[in-house]
């Protein structure tokens, strides 16, 4: 094979529809169907995540005991939102503001069931209809918004009140959502 033929042979095919990138077109199914996917992307990345933080870490009681069911451990700790506390949740200054709860932790087979969860999700996004034309990096960057938002409603709903967002969170959260429609759907794509 000489150097000619080489080179022709590394041409991309324009009439192949996998090759040719303009070849997607945003519907409303499409869109509807990119929002599921980042959402299921969303929740079993988010859950799964929370898993294996429950079992590693543990995760903060709200004080009504329904967290400390079952075989976790509980852990009592003090935290202070304006007192430095040590490595063990001891406040530093000793100040009269701090709050009390408890951090419990979950059993093994929650990391267990989370690490499954989030190798699932790897293949999730693999799913997105504009795949093709938008590649890994578009897709990704896209989800952080999505992924941004759900943390916050997620962490809310599976801690109680101790994770519930501020006006800075919500703030923050609106402009990552502007920011997934600007990088999906600008126009030109």
């Amino acid at each position: 094979m000489n150097v000619e033929q080489s080179s022709l042979s590394n041409q991309p095919k324009e009439d192949s529809n996998e090759n040719n990138n303009s070849s997607f077109q945003w519907t409303t199914s499409a869109v509807v169907q990119s929002i599921v996917i980042f959402i299921l992307a969303g929740f079993a990345e988010i859950v799964g995540g929370w898993l294996v933080w429950a079992a590693v870490r543990g995760i903060r009681a709200d004080g009504s005991g329904n967290e400390t069911q079952g075989n976790g451990e509980t852990h009592n700790i003090v935290m202070n939102d304006t007192t430095p506390v040590n490595a063990l949740g001891n406040d530093v200054n000793h100040s009269e503001t701090s709050s009390e709860y408890s951090i419990v932790k979950k059993p093994w087979y929650f990391a267990l069931l989370g690490s499954m969860t989030l190798v699932a999700y790897g293949f999730i996004p693999c799913l997105q209809p504009s795949s093709a034309s938008d590649g890994f990096a578009r897709i990704y960057a896209a989800y952080g918004g999505f992924f941004i938002i759900m943390s916050f409603l997620l962490g809310w709903a599976l801690e109680g009140e101790s994770a519930k967002p501020d006006v800075g969170d919500v703030v923050g959260g609106v402009i990552c959502l502007v920011g997934v429609f600007v990088i999906m759907f600008w126009p030109g794509r």
